[in-house]
């Protein structure tokens, strides 16, 4: 594909839609489609053509002609700053909302073949001190964030979202000579833990903070907190995936009982299940079996599920048993074709697959759909307000 950067063109343009990836879906009169950063559907903007490709371009918000009724002044300073961290700010809550369940409709019916799916929007979400997990990065003075679709630090010591326990950290932490900072804090346990990149040389936290280097890690420490979710308490290695918030947690496991209801007795695959908070939660009862790559996430899992089957393996390549129930969560790529041929081997008759993109939630539902599994509906999670990010749970009966 070719693709060229461009320095300044300027372009007039009126969005009509809202693109999966956050940004507004514009045309030239050649009939180019241009993906425009910071605008939203209905505007008249002025856009900065920054990039060039065979079959579209992309633009950033130069000037906002006519605003949209959906336009709020972003509430975190840093976003007038060029922080990329929360791309959605500058958008009301409310429309939020409606453009991710716009965006996953399309998505469904576009790439899925779903046509009038029923797709529940996510409940209101605070926008405020929500996030448990902080990934930051330093150029040698304070840590901050990635300009948005850039390289440079945009320092900050503060950040709006990020849970009090980081914030604290974020305003008076001493990071030492790192370069890269995951904050991590279990919001229930008031633990917290930072990891350090390459090391942890120099860094002055305060002495209830777990450090850890990256260096330490690969040598083979390990390093943990907790979190308490639904009323289980989990076990999050410094390596290991978990959801942004404990709150956010519990909608998923709520919407993913919800998804699995009315299956047979029997047992529950959760694939790509982490540390185990769907095997903890939804699975209680069941005969339980997770499935899972990571190492670090397998660990925690067996310490979290005593007594379930735990197997380190891509789910692509499970040699399937049967199940009454599947709880999938892959990655952001989705199941794919091989995940669909593994998990549609356990001849279970429910599937409750939670996705992180619109647009491999369409595929994904194609792919389920040849295996003879029906969508009955998708329902939204807000767990990253501010930001275009998508979080949905989908109900599969075959």
């Amino acid at each position: 594909m070719v693709s060229r950067s461009i320095d300044a063109d300027l372009l007039g343009l009126v969005p009509t839609a809202m693109a999966a990836g956050g940004a507004a879906v514009a045309r030239e009169t050649t009939g180019r489609v241009v993906l425009v950063d910071g605008a939203l559907p209905g505007e008249t903007v002025d856009a900065v053509l920054t990039e060039e490709r065979s079959s579209y371009a992309r633009a950033r918000v130069g000037v906002v002609l006519e605003p949209s009724p959906d336009r709020v002044a972003p509430p975190c300073p840093h976003v007038a700053r060029g922080c990329g961290g929360c791309g959605w700010q500058h958008i009301s809550l409310e429309a939020q909302r409606r453009y991710k369940t716009e965006v996953v409709s399309e998505a469904l019916e576009r790439i899925g073949g779903v046509n009038g799916a029923e797709v529940i929007p996510a409940p209101p979400a605070s926008l405020a001190g929500y996030r448990t997990t902080l990934r930051l990065t330093s150029d040698g003075a304070r840590p901050g964030f990635r300009r948005h679709r850039g390289h440079e630090v945009v320092p900050v010591d503060s950040c709006l979202v990020a849970h009090p326990l980081l914030a604290e950290l974020l305003a008076d932490g001493d990071f030492g000579e790192a370069t890269g900072i995951t904050l991590r804090c279990g919001a229930r346990t008031g633990e917290r833990l930072a990891v350090l990149g390459p090391s942890s040389g120099g860094a002055s936290l305060p002495a209830s903070v777990r450090v850890i280097g990256e260096d330490e890690l690969a040598a083979g420490r390990r390093a943990w907190i907790f979190e308490e979710v639904a009323g289980k308490r989990l076990r999050l290695s410094a390596e290991s995936f978990f959801q942004a918030s404990p709150e956010g947690a519990e909608v998923l496991v709520r919407l993913v009982s919800a998804a699995a209801a009315g299956a047979p007795d029997g047992p529950l695959v959760d694939a790509y299940g982490g540390v185990g908070l769907f095997a903890a939660t939804v699975g209680e009862g069941r005969p339980v079996m997770l499935l899972e790559c990571s190492p670090p996430a397998a660990a925690d899992a067996r310490v979290n599920l005593p007594g379930a089957s735990v197997r380190r393996v891509d789910v692509g390549r499970w040699r399937a048993s049967k199940a009454a129930v599947v709880v999938a969560d892959p990655p952001r790529a989705g199941l794919g074709a091989a995940g669909v041929a593994a998990l549609a081997g356990s001849r279970a008759s429910h599937l409750a697959l939670v996705s992180c993109d619109a647009a491999s939630l369409g595929r994904d539902a194609a792919l389920l759909r040849t295996k003879g599994f029906s969508l009955e509906w998708a329902a939204l999670v807000d767990m990253f307000p501010g930001t275009p990010h998508i979080e949905v749970v989908s109900r599969f009966v075959r």
